[in-house]
């Protein structure tokens, strides 16, 4: 990519980290982000328009997409293929923007295996006990409250492929914190 091209950056982290928020507000601030729509191959529900939260592929465009090497990332979710788009990200970025990509963290290793160069920052409360306090507000029982528990801290482990971390104890000094590693970009 040349001089004028934006940088690919990922956020993923736990579910309960404040991914969320801290990337709303970043990105409401912030001039030189983009994001990308994100592309499925679910059908379409009523009212659902092709290019506004999704863009939407049959079957066999899908296909197409996997075999051209389209796709960054998929995940299968409820049965339906979801992803990322090589295509987008790269048209995102030819525009002088950063794009910025919000999802888990099985998805974002896809990506930085997929994309290298991609910069990614893992977010969570540096103290366990924070996101177990957060987990247990909305936690059914004890069973899902281990669970995932077990889950945030198999990704805490293998999220060796991100270039950096960011406490979300306070969401806003982690809006600062994430802005100031967009900033040395």
């Amino acid at each position: 990519m040349g001089n004028n091209s934006g940088r690919l950056i990922v956020v993923t982290g736990p579910f309960g980290a404040g991914l969320k928020d801290i990337v709303a507000d970043v990105l409401e601030r912030r001039a030189d982000l983009i994001t990308v729509i994100p592309v499925t191959a679910r059908k379409k529900k009523d009212g659902e328009v092709d290019g506004d939260r999704f863009y939407y592929y049959d079957l066999e465009g899908w296909n197409e997409l996997k075999e051209t090497g389209d796709l960054l990332e998929t995940t299968e979710l409820a049965g339906n293929d979801y992803g990322t788009s090589r295509r987008l990200v790269e048209e995102g970025l030819r525009s002088g923007k950063h794009v910025l990509l919000t999802i888990e963290p099985e998805r974002a290793a896809q990506v930085k295996q997929n994309m290298p160069e991609a910069f990614c920052v893992y977010v969570e409360p540096k103290d366990p006990e924070q996101l177990k306090a957060r987990y247990a507000r909305s936690a059914r029982n004890s069973f899902e409250l281990t669970a995932r528990l077990e889950l945030a801290r198999e990704q805490r482990e293998e999220a060796v492929y991100c270039d950096a971390r960011v406490d979300s104890t306070d969401l806003n000094a982690a809006e600062k914190e994430l802005e100031r590693l967009i900033d040395q970009l």
